[in-house]
């Protein structure tokens, strides 16, 4: 009986996968739930490409768009909770499309596993360079002035960008024509041929366009100045008190993922982030990496219904929404 007791117990553990120990044993999959070439994607390939390194595999990003990113996080919901797809993203499908979807495709405080926040930055208010306004004042007083005909762009309904610029139309006391595109690169090649008029795009994918002088820098879109921009001012300065629409950036696994890998992927995701390198790239692009105490699945894990619960007073009082 104790040989058969020893045998048992000894099939047992070599049909019984070992996730924690073995993981990653192949490449991994990590979904940015917008197109190729915006700031979400920027943001994430930098992080990528050096988080391949720490975990010594592959890591495959996969764009999957649309419905304010809700499909690409939808289908890190329903993949296999063995650690080998995981969400990069944040604010808008995490928190906003809550509130935003009368029936959003997932509970995004429920149904995942939490890993840990990875960037926290604001936006900047962006506009074709011929816009005959240079502060924040001055573009209010043109777009109350001229409301009828103008337009906005963002990377599609439901997303941060539209949302940001939702939160304007209150201040600006208007509501201003929305053109949605599939992604903030298609939306910033329209603003740079002055076919658009502003966006509120992240940081990372305006900073170069604004120090090319391809379109014009406005405000920051938070409480305070940021150093890659240190010449506009922030709209706590031009008068808009606490106004933010930050965007941040975060990792989630699917439900009921193993801790262990949470664990591991948690500890490389933080040493991706202290590297050199990748803060360097970051720097450049305006991304704040978020400090240590902000990292834990634990913080995450009341960080998003948080999240939610801010931006569901906005969104409602607004009246928008994304279907």
């Amino acid at each position: 009986m104790r040989r058969i007791f020893v045998a048992l117990a000894l099939a047992l553990t070599l049909t019984t996968p070992a996730p924690a120990q073995d993981w990653p044993s192949r490449p991994m999959t990590m979904v940015v739930a917008y197109a190729a070439g915006g700031p979400v994607d920027t943001i994430a390939r930098i992080f990528g490409q050096r988080l391949s390194e720490v975990l010594g595999q592959q890591v495959v990003i996969e764009n999957i768009g649309g419905a304010g990113g809700m499909v690409g996080a939808s289908r890190v919901a329903k993949a296999p909770p063995d650690g080998y797809n995981f969400l990069f993203r944040g604010l808008s499908n995490l928190a906003q499309n809550q509130t935003l979807y009368k029936q959003p495709l997932y509970n995004a405080a429920t149904d995942f596993t939490p890993v840990g926040l990875v960037t926290d930055s604001p936006r900047v208010l962006i506009a074709r360079k011929d816009i005959p306004a240079n502060t924040l004042a001055e573009f209010i007083a043109y777009a109350k002035a001229n409301k009828d005909k103008s337009q906005y762009g963002s990377a599609g309904g439901g997303s941060g960008s539209h949302v940001c610029a939702l939160l304007l139309d209150g201040v600006i006391g208007a509501r201003i024509t929305h053109v949605p595109y599939r992604g903030a690169g298609p939306a910033m090649q329209d603003l740079i041929a002055g076919r658009l008029d502003y966006m509120a795009e992240q940081i990372s994918t305006a900073v170069q366009q604004i120090d090319a002088g391809t379109v014009k820098g406005i405000a920051i879109l938070g409480p305070d100045r940021v150093p890659v921009l240190p010449k506009l001012q922030s709209a706590k300065e031009a008068g808009l008190g606490d106004f933010d629409c930050g965007a941040w950036a975060a990792l989630v696994l699917p439900l009921n993922t193993p801790d262990a890998i949470v664990r591991k992927l948690n500890k490389a995701a933080s040493e991706t982030i202290d590297t050199p390198m990748v803060r360097e790239r970051y720097a450049i692009l305006g991304v704040t990496v978020v400090p240590p105490q902000r990292r834990s699945p634990e913080y995450l894990a009341k960080f998003i219904p948080a999240e939610i619960e801010k931006w569901a007073g906005p969104i409602k009082a607004s009246g928008v929404s994304g279907e």
